[in-house]
């Protein structure tokens, strides 16, 4: 599966349509309810409140209370109730409102969802989509805040889809919704209104200014299984997704390195093929991921470039992840991978 790479806005893109992430979810929602009468969006406070980050706004009173409705307080059965209409037919769109909640929906997830179609020899499906906000940097303190995604990964039969951009928000979760195995959509929640150059002392950049905040109208979608080129580079590989690739970006702007950053977009399936290319011809790899360090994403990835990139590698792997603490209100800055930490690994590796 071959990379695309970002392209600058051309010098007439001020007429061109940008939304931030939250816009961007939102019309590929409206999309999917307007193109599927199957699809249906369930969860806590999604229907006349339009979501605790509004990213159901509008879309109760469009498409009728039958379609996008309001859940119980239970993710259990949320998931639960999901998984039963997608075996009938339908595909469902539950919200977890925060991911530090998905966990009492974890047996329906992997005992039900994953296992489906396996267990029913293709006969039944679970082609349902769980959105759901995750990652720190808003002062969530440590249950708002976790990144979980590394418990998915692990699980045969799910897909873990973690967008960066507006552009990409909006055809990975047309994508996903399309899917007929269940996929784990999770949304960075610092990034919702602007990327995020880690800086937290600095004032926040809005979408409405970035290259990928231009989000084409209507229907299209992006393969999952397909990595994002975010800069071409020939000093070292960064391999990133959600907020970490824009911190990772800003730092190798800030510190003028040459440094191929690849946005993995979806962990399940992973574009390997993308980072072995890419580490081939770097032949150094940084890993960042804000999750904590102890069986992360990042070793899982490490583990492969390893196995597979041994050869070309000029200095060992390198991993920048959030400590194996419960996520802290008031060290929080010193928790999220930043700058300076990225900074330092950067120089690390080059040194070697």
């Amino acid at each position: 599966m071959s990379t695309e790479i970002t392209k600058e806005l051309p010098a007439d893109a001020g007429s061109e349509r940008r939304l931030n992430m939250i816009e961007a979810i939102n019309d590929a929602l409206d999309i999917m309810l307007t193109r599927d009468p199957d699809v249906i969006i369930m969860g806590e406070d999604v229907g006349y409140f339009g979501g605790v980050f509004r990213c159901t706004a509008g879309l109760q009173e469009k498409h009728g209370k039958t379609r996008v409705f309001d859940t119980p307080i239970s993710e259990c059965g949320i998931i639960g109730v999901a998984v039963g209409m997608g075996a009938y037919g339908l595909r469902p769109v539950p919200e977890i409102q925060f991911a530090d909640y998905i966990y009492p929906g974890l047996d329906q997830l992997i005992s039900e969802a994953a296992r489906l179609r396996y267990r029913s020899a293709c006969e039944y499906i679970a082609p349902l989509t769980v959105r759901s906000p995750f990652g720190g940097g808003i002062f969530g303190g440590q249950t708002h805040s976790q990144s979980p995604e590394a418990l998915f990964t692990h699980v045969a039969g799910l897909k873990t889809v973690i967008p960066s951009t507006p552009h990409d928000a909006k055809g990975l979760l047309i994508a996903a919704i399309e899917d007929n195995d269940p996929v784990i959509f999770f949304e960075p929640k610092r990034i919702y209104n602007g990327p995020f150059s880690g800086y937290y002392d600095k004032p926040v950049e809005p979408w409405k200014r970035h290259r990928d905040s231009v989000v084409p109208e209507g229907y299209y979608r992006i393969p999952l299984g397909k990595a994002r080129k975010v800069t071409e580079g020939d000093a070292l590989t960064i391999l990133a997704y959600g907020t970490m690739v824009h911190v990772a970006e800003a730092v190798c702007r800030e510190k003028g390195v040459d440094a191929e950053i690849l946005d993995l977009r979806t962990l399940v399936p992973l574009d390997i093929e993308a980072i072995e290319a890419s580490v081939e011809k770097t032949g150094r790899c940084l890993i960042v991921h804000e999750a904590t360090r102890t069986s992360g994403f990042g070793a899982e990835l490490s583990a492969l470039v390893t196995e597979r990139c041994f050869y070309h590698l000029e200095a060992p792997v390198e991993r920048v992840t959030g400590f194996d603490t419960p996520y802290p209100h008031s060290l929080e800055w010193a928790y999220f991978p930043g700058p300076v930490r990225i900074g330092d690994a950067i120089d690390k590796i080059l040194k070697d």
